[in-house]
């Protein structure tokens, strides 16, 4: 049973997890919406202006470290027999969890911009991580299932 973090091995398989890993969070921002979906668009425009590859490339630097926590939730999915959108739904807070203490751990050592709307949406982070998980579960059946 493959793995995300064995798919990340092959350069071309990487390529395509990374291109799909920032369309999530592209369509999880462009899902937004009401006055918190206002800050985060802000939030992201800013960001992505101060550095335009910044959603490749931190899917890029972050995607070992995140397979790396995907991985059991889905080697247990597997184990189950049960959908992975549906498991990633059920287990999505211990999954957000997991991911967000790499991203605070990494955004600890970020200055400028990117550290302040970081720090300024971070409190909200986990309701949103959490709101990802049917989309996060189909990226991670798409490219560990194969």
């Amino acid at each position: 049973m493959p793995t995300l973090t064995s798919v990340l091995t092959d350069p071309a398989r990487r390529r395509r997890v990374i291109e799909d890993a920032a369309q999530v969070v592209e369509a999880e921002v462009a899902g937004k919406g009401g006055l918190t979906g206002i800050a985060i668009k802000t939030g992201f425009a800013v960001v992505k202006k101060a550095k335009p590859d910044f959603v490749p490339g931190s899917m890029n630097m972050l995607m070992d470290e995140f397979a790396g926590k995907i991985d059991p939730f889905w080697e247990k999915c597997q184990a189950e027999g049960a959908d992975a959108r549906g498991y990633f739904t059920k287990h999505a807070h211990p999954i957000a969890d997991a991911l967000l203490g790499i991203t605070d751990q990494k955004a600890r050592n970020v200055a400028g911009p990117i550290r302040a709307v970081y720090d300024k949406l971070r409190p909200e982070a986990k309701k949103h991580v959490v709101d990802a998980m049917p989309r996060l579960g189909d990226l991670v059946k798409k490219h560990a299932s194969a």
